[in-house]
């Protein structure tokens, strides 16, 4: 029995050990990129391998544009369609949290996550697109880290520029070309509400680029964005 208990204390200690670990590696590429622009993520590591599985030459389409060429319509409608209370909260939204739980519990599974802007870009950077109650706990740690050591301005910026918004296709100024053959910078208010609606199922939409319920969704969101606050 001590020998077990021995070795179970090892074992402990050695997870304990791997989690910290992680932290720290998790800790190290925030802080590196509060001043260095990613220009791959996890997630988009992900997508590019299930690309080159059918097309072994496939590449992604991103390319990173600063906070300051993305339009003023976009930000305001990712906000309106995102998170609203962006700029207010401190990493969660704990009404929309308890939305979802509520929603999970009627589906008895996991089907939303009531995750913020920061919540995402947690997720984008460093998890998989897996829904899992172990990736929300891990998503929750590098969310608060985001939000003690980014400005809000600077998560959103990152957010804009990795984000999916269809099949290879990440961020804004990707998103602007393949969409509307135009910049980040030139989206009308009404392209930039259609590209947040795209958002919660991007690879869907650019297949289905006529959808009925997309349209409904643009002019729901095109109508919140004069209310919504930015970074």
């Amino acid at each position: 029995m001590k020998r077990l208990r021995r070795a179970l204390g090892f074992a402990l200690l050695g997870l304990i050990g791997i989690g910290l670990l992680w932290l720290l590696w998790w800790f190290v590429w925030v802080a590196y990129w509060g001043y260095f622009n990613p220009q791959m993520t996890h997630f988009m590591e992900i997508r590019l391998s299930e690309l080159q599985e059918k097309r072994p030459d496939a590449e992604l389409r991103h390319q990173w544009v600063d906070y300051d060429r993305i339009s003023p319509h976009l930000k305001r409608a990712i906000i309106a369609a995102e998170d609203a209370r962006f700029v207010d909260h401190e990493g969660f939204d704990w009404e929309g949290i308890q939305r979802a739980m509520e929603k999970n519990q009627k589906k008895g599974r996991l089907v939303a996550g009531g995750s913020t802007i920061s919540q995402q870009l947690a997720k984008n950077l460093f998890l998989s697109p897996d829904k899992s109650y172990v990736r929300k706990a891990n998503e929750a740690i590098i969310t608060l880290m985001l939000e003690a050591m980014w400005s809000k301005r600077r998560i959103f910026e990152v957010y804009l520029n990795v984000i999916e918004w269809g099949n290879g296709v990440f961020g804004a100024e990707a998103a602007a070309r393949h969409y509307f053959s135009t910049g980040a910078a030139q989206l009308t208010a009404a392209q930039a509400a259609r590209l947040a609606g795209m958002v919660p199922n991007p690879r869907f939409y650019d297949r289905n680029r006529n959808a009925p319920g997309l349209g409904k969704k643009a002019a729901i969101i095109q109508a919140r964005m004069p209310a919504a606050e930015v970074p």
